[in-house]
């Protein structure tokens, strides 16, 4: 049986979100805030992890987070719980 894979979502400074896609997302977030995340994070420091949803496979997470992208900022707040962002 494989491990699961995580889709997260990242609240940064700057009111922003960040989505992405991990085994391990505590171990994922630590690296975003230590600066050896992605190039966003880096100008905008993850605060908090907003979200972790569980997904059987990478391709089940990558499917989830292609379309958690195509949302508009609002509907992304809406998700991890914070509306009228």
């Amino acid at each position: 049986m494989s491990k699961p894979w995580y889709l997260y979502i990242l609240e940064c400074a700057g009111g922003r979100l960040y989505t992405g896609i991990a085994l391990d997302p505590e171990a994922r977030y630590k690296a975003h805030a230590e600066g050896r995340g992605a190039k966003f994070t880096r100008s905008y420091p993850p605060l908090r992890l907003a979200m972790v949803e569980t997904f059987a496979s990478r391709s089940e997470a990558l499917k989830a987070e292609y379309a958690v992208k195509k949302l508009s900022a609002a509907e992304k707040w809406k998700l991890v719980g914070k509306a009228g962002r």
